[in-house]
């Protein structure tokens, strides 16, 4: 092969990805040197990033290091989940690929060192697999960074908690989709309001986090007017 092209794969060896006579690249889903690793689109959305991009770049040994040689810049919504960000960027990227293919064989490719780049920017931000236990909500960050942690691993792997009911009983609850309401408010982190019929809000410091779309543990995904219907109340109940 003159040139080899690799996309959502793990390390290859450099015996392989040295072969071709043109060399061979990836495509990233990242601005990188920004989120190197294995789940950028996660990271990027729970840090509250309002942009996001994908990036073409020839393999080196160092993962995700290798030479830029094109980029295209993708804003985030606040709406946004990981669902909707990566299917813009994976059309994108069908793109970008064949862009980049036409552009190595004409030879207008002026690849640019990473180091380069990172001289620009504050600090570099990573993206690190991500585990079960990575995806436990901490109600002590605040709404903006609840929200966005929840909105970041939905609908997978999806953020979750521990239901925690009068009786001492826990039951694991994922949470889909949420929305934040900013409010002063008495209540302790964790404690849950609501009446029973039509929302289900959990405190945080400064305000709550309205909780749209959920799952128990055991049970369907299904939105939080069905999830009332079913659940029992009282003033002890809460999450951690």
């Amino acid at each position: 092969a003159d040139l080899q092209i690799v996309v959502a794969f793990r390390m290859l060896p450099e015996i392989v990805w040295n072969m071709p006579r043109l060399g061979t690249f990836n495509l990233h889903a990242s601005l990188l040197p920004q989120y190197r690793g294995a789940a950028p689109i996660n990271w990027a959305v729970i840090n509250g990033d309002t942009e996001t991009g994908i990036t073409t770049f020839f393999l080196k040994h160092e993962i995700d290091t290798g030479e830029i040689i094109q980029q295209v810049r993708v804003p985030i919504a606040d709406t946004d989940n990981v669902e909707i960000v990566h299917d813009k960027l994976m059309h994108l990227g069908g793109e970008l690929v064949l862009e980049t293919v036409d552009a190595i064989l004409d030879g207008s490719v002026k690849p640019v060192p990473q180091e380069d780049l990172i001289r620009q920017e504050t600090a570099l931000r990573p993206a690190p697999k991500i585990f079960k236990e990575t995806c436990r909500i901490d109600w002590n960050k605040g709404v903006k960074r609840v929200y966005d942690f929840i909105r970041g691993l939905s609908p997978y792997p999806a953020a979750w908690t521990e239901l925690c009911v009068g009786d001492g009983t826990r039951q694991v609850l994922k949470i889909y989709e949420a929305e934040k309401v900013f409010a002063s408010h008495e209540m302790n982190v964790g404690d849950i309001r609501t009446d029973m019929k039509t929302y289900f809000q959990i405190a945080v410091n400064d305000g709550f986090i309205n909780v749209l779309t959920l799952q128990l543990a055991g049970k369907k995904r299904m939105n939080v007017a069905d999830f009332l219907r079913g659940y029992r109340t009282s003033d002890n109940n809460k999450v951690e």
